[in-house]
């Protein structure tokens, strides 16, 4: 058994040499690449999984920028079209990182073809895709072929941690949900345009793109899902340049969405999903408030949960919220990584999610999230726009049947 020292000399246990590898072939190497590459690496380093992942070979459409992501990640080789990776022989997994229009054919493509597959959210662009993806799933877990979406938000140890006190009635009968991800970076109207802004694309803006997280953050935390919503939806920035200069290009997506929802135990829910609050650059924001107590979070102070229990019992003057720094052996993955104190960060997410794929392909199980989980969210999404696109008319989730026409310009706040 090899081991690392820890700052106190304490070894700590890694993936021993003769487990069984789980050879990984990833497609797409951006933003979401560079973070499943080093999620890949440290869950083999700071856990200890019953195979060892292999990092065999990465695709991309530039094989020059994907050469340099394989030599800095560690990849074995490089592949110019993702389907060479699921023809090969000597690749179990596949890792997909691309942008949303592409998930479906891959996903459907790598399953069939017996690989297990992770697939970055959202799940897909329409809910038909997200159907075809979670039936594909069903069939390929019937020959123990396994599938997980990537909601990795899911594996930060407060959100596990708030997770755990919910489900054991550490806070009583839900009341109240409160969801927010709220970030900055399309503020500016001189930010080029990218697939992200496209419909085409991405099939919404800030709804899929970042709305995705906290729709299924509820349904995690809670333990249910929505039944019909309400929503308001602006784009600000019509025209964006092209990258390089020469012309513009029309915003297809929203810039923001708000909307109003009711879980199915009748706990009404509140969610905000932006690109365009400024000065937010990664702003996750959820509380829930029960009949005994709540719980708070917001991901720019990531190690941090606060808990509030008693209700209205005990001292007024000292009653209020505790603040929890997750970071303790016993609290969720905190224990693989450092001392008490010494905090994680956003890539730390990646190796959890990693090293619980790795258990659940080894243990024959289902890993959550799944395609089913994935498209129970495609299903809200398509609510949302079709709320928005009816005038913010209130639509039951199952029967969500959006038009696939641009978000409406709201006049004025967009004069």
């Amino acid at each position: 058994m090899s081991s690392i020292a820890t700052p106190d000399d304490t070894p700590r246990r890694t993936v021993p040499s003769d487990a069984p590898e789980l050879r990984v072939g990833m497609v797409g190497y951006a933003f979401m690449g560079t973070a499943h590459s080093q999620g890949w690496r440290n869950a083999r380093s700071f856990f200890t999984p019953p195979l060892r992942p292999r990092l065999t070979a990465l695709a991309g459409r530039d094989r020059e920028a994907a050469a340099d992501m394989a030599d800095r990640f560690g990849w074995e080789g490089v592949e110019t079209d993702w389907r060479a990776l699921i023809e090969r022989d000597d690749i179990d997994l596949i890792d997909i990182c691309t942008p949303g229009d592409t998930h479906a054919e891959i996903a459907v493509a790598a399953l069939e073809a017996g690989k297990h597959v992770l697939c970055e959210k959202p799940l897909a662009n329409t809910v038909a895709e997200a159907e075809a993806m979670s039936a594909a799933a069903e069939t390929a877990a019937g020959r123990g072929v396994r599938s997980m979406v990537g909601f990795t938000y899911r594996r930060v140890p407060a959100l596990a941690l708030a997770r755990r006190l919910v489900a054991e009635g550490r806070l009583g009968e839900l009341r109240h949900v409160r969801a927010q991800y709220l970030q900055d970076w399309l503020t500016d109207p001189s930010v080029p345009m990218s697939w992200r802004m496209s419909r085409e694309r991405a099939g919404s803006g800030a709804l899929g793109d970042i709305g995705a997280h906290i729709v299924d953050l509820t349904r995690y935390l809670t333990g249910e899902h929505l039944v019909g919503v309400t929503a308001l939806g602006d784009t600000f920035v019509r025209e964006r340049p092209l990258p390089g200069g020469g012309g513009t290009a029309p915003v297809t997506v929203d810039d923001a969405v708000v909307f109003l929802g009711r879980l199915a135990n009748g706990t009404p829910a509140t969610f905000e999903a932006t690109r365009c609050a400024t000065g937010r650059k990664n702003a996750i924001r959820l509380e829930l408030n029960g009949s005994r107590g709540s719980l708070a979070f917001d991901f720019e102070d990531m190690n941090v949960l606060h808990l509030h229990e008693g209700g209205t019992d005990g001292d007024t003057t000292t009653r209020g919220f505790t603040r929890i720094l997750v970071t303790e052996p016993d609290h969720p993955y905190a224990g693989a990584w450092w001392p008490p104190g010494h905090v994680l960060g956003y890539e730390h997410a990646f190796a959890h999610q990693a090293a619980d794929l790795l258990a659940a392909i080894a243990d024959g199980t289902d890993p959550e999230p799944s395609f089913a989980d994935g498209l129970c969210v495609q299903r809200v999404l398509a609510a949302v726009q079709d709320s928005v696109e009816r005038g913010s008319a209130w639509v039951p989730v199952e029967t969500a049947r959006p038009t696939g026409d641009p978000l409406p310009r709201n006049e004025e706040s967009n004069p």
